[in-house]
């Protein structure tokens, strides 16, 4: 198992919400992620941290530890929901498509930004009958689904010829906003939470890391993905190098679920399958240590970076870390202290010691594997 680690290393609470208060202003519907990618880039040149970029912009960075291999990588993912115009109604409205997979109903009532080739439009998504006075019961009675909303567009248009000379054109990008808001309580109510708030983490461990200057034992690749939501993520951003790696993501708070909402959870299983045995139990045990408050969860419709960095053929020990995140995909709603308890987790992972030597080699010997710990049933 991973050695514990010791170095006490403080986390800067004010910088980890200032940075999440920049990213969750920052629009970055899947396809749309240039100017993320920037911030995000200009954080990691602030922090002396040498970083590349893929064809699509998704980032590499590397932070250098005593040895190259094995090595280990962070991932959280810099795209969002959003929406993308399927059709301009004969009203001049905007019939949408999804961005990722998430509910109309959570679209309803909700404010716009439509991204055209050269200019940018406000507006706001209403369901086709959104007027009580006008439709009375039948406001309440319309089935929620993508096609029964539509972006009314602040701007003089009132058929199809008049959205055309604005310059709008079939397969526009709509960003949706935030509407972040941080209450005294320490909860942080935002749509985007979900990864935001991931990479907002991971960056602050990184910076609390830079700033004690700490030396990691092995090299640590931090990769920020561009196309999570739609199910690409860290398919084709992996070193090859790479042993070990943990996807930083939401955990969902819901019934029957077993999210922390005030800590970090680590996943046990997702939609795709179980993750690491060894690399899980080992974050476990790193939080019961340190006492991070903690919990384990499964994840039934869920899948993360991890995920799709495993189905792409790497062969690599996979693991996901959450901060809890209830009506994820929707209006979400997160607290400052799982952020903190996942950043916490995030700096100790960093600092300690590879879970296996031998995995420097793709194929090779059994090496310091363990042995079997559970014994069969004779």
């Amino acid at each position: 198992m991973t050695a514990k680690a010791t170095k006490k290393i403080e986390i800067d609470e004010t910088y980890l919400l200032d940075f999440l208060k920049r990213l969750l202003r920052t629009p970055s519907p899947s396809g749309m992620t240039d100017v993320i990618v920037a911030i995000v880039c200009a954080e990691l040149e602030s922090l002396e941290i040498p970083f590349e970029l893929t064809r699509r912009g998704a980032i590499r960075a590397t932070l250098k530890g005593k040895t190259s291999l094995p090595s280990r990588a962070l991932v959280g993912h810099l795209d969002t929901l959003g929406a993308t115009v399927k059709h301009i109604r004969d009203n001049g409205r905007l019939e949408l498509v999804p961005i990722g997979h998430w509910s109309a109903r959570f679209a309803e009532g909700a404010r716009v930004t439509v991204f055209t080739d050269t200019k940018q439009f406000r507006g706001t998504i209403l369901p086709l009958k959104a007027s009580g006075h006008t439709y009375n019961e039948e406001v309440d009675d319309q089935p929620s689904a993508w096609t029964n909303v539509e972006v009314r567009i602040d701007a003089k248009t009132s058929n199809v010829a008049e959205t055309r000379a604005l310059g709008i054109q079939i397969g526009d990008t709509v960003s949706v906003d935030a509407q972040p808001e941080f209450v005294n309580t320490g909860f942080i109510a935002s749509r985007h939470l979900d990864d935001k708030a991931g990479v907002a983490a991971m960056l602050t461990a990184v910076r609390a890391l830079h700033k004690a200057k700490v030396i990691l034992p092995i090299d640590c690749h931090l990769l920020f993905t561009l196309s999570e939501e739609v199910g690409v993520g860290a398919s084709a951003v992996l070193h090859g190098d790479v042993s070990e790696l943990v996807a930083v993501d939401n955990g969902t708070i819901a019934p029957n679920q077993n999210t922390s909402t005030y800590g970090v959870t680590i996943a046990m299983q997702d939609s795709s399958g179980p993750f690491d045995w060894h690399l899980t139990r080992s974050l476990l045990k790193l939080a019961q240590d340190n006492d991070i408050e903690h919990s384990r969860d499964v994840f039934r419709y869920y899948r993360s970076d991890g995920a799709a960095a495993v189905e792409a053929g790497n062969d690599i020990r996979a693991a996901l870390v959450c901060f809890g995140l209830d009506a994820s995909h929707g209006w979400e709603r997160t607290h400052k202290d799982s952020l903190i308890a996942l950043t916490r987790l995030l700096v100790l992972y960093m600092q300690s010691e590879p879970l296996f030597r031998r995995d420097q080699q793709a194929l090779g010997p059994v090496g310091d594997l363990p042995p079997a710990e559970i014994e069969p049933l004779t």
